[in-house]
């Protein structure tokens, strides 16, 4: 049975999935109708997708901006990732971080609402983290925040990052289009 398990931010859950295992191998049941709506999680997804990184990579702190804002499931399918949700809705939880532990091994997953930045750093040799979104990737509205600028206390201070997210603005300049509670 899968299990879901509010986290400290609003709306962010920890999906712990169904798995059996047999000589085979293993089956991980990670998304369920009913249960994920008697927790008032969607089930419905726009895009699929996954990344493949090295260690000591860190991807993030990535969203979307309105108006192709999207929800997330976050899923580690293989290797050890330090997962990472930041609060971006304006309130009194804006800036607070949530750190999660995600292992290819149990296969949780985390819910990531909109309004909130994502990133996660890998701390195995290589890792595989499926992504599934509410709306399709539009380059336009992608942002996040610099990955050292929300006092997330990172597995290294000398990760491996892109370009891209080491030009991302400091979560002190970041204005938030999203409020609390949406």
């Amino acid at each position: 049975m899968i299990e879901i398990v509010p986290a400290q931010i609003e709306g962010v859950r920890i999906v712990r999935p169904a798995v059996q295992s047999d000589p085979r191998g293993t089956f991980v049941k990670t998304v369920h109708e009913e249960i994920f709506a008697a927790h008032g999680l969607p089930t419905q997804f726009a895009e699929q997708y996954y990344s493949v990184s090295s260690q000591n990579v860190l991807r993030g702190l990535h969203l979307q901006i309105p108006p192709h804002h999207h929800y997330k499931l976050v899923t580690c399918v293989e290797g050890d990732v330090l997962d990472v949700v930041v609060d971006l809705r304006k309130g009194p939880d804006f800036g607070r971080h949530e750190c999660f532990d995600l292992d290819g091994g149990r296969g949780h997953s985390v819910f990531v609402p909109a309004g909130c930045a994502h990133g996660f750093y890998v701390r195995s040799t290589t890792a595989v983290v499926l992504y599934n979104v509410s709306t399709v990737h539009a380059p336009s509205h992608d942002t996040g925040i610099r990955w050292d600028s929300a006092g997330i206390a990172w597995p290294t201070t000398n990760p491996i990052v892109s370009d891209r997210d080491a030009a991302l603005a400091p979560l002190a300049d970041f204005n938030s289009p999203f409020v609390s509670g949406c």
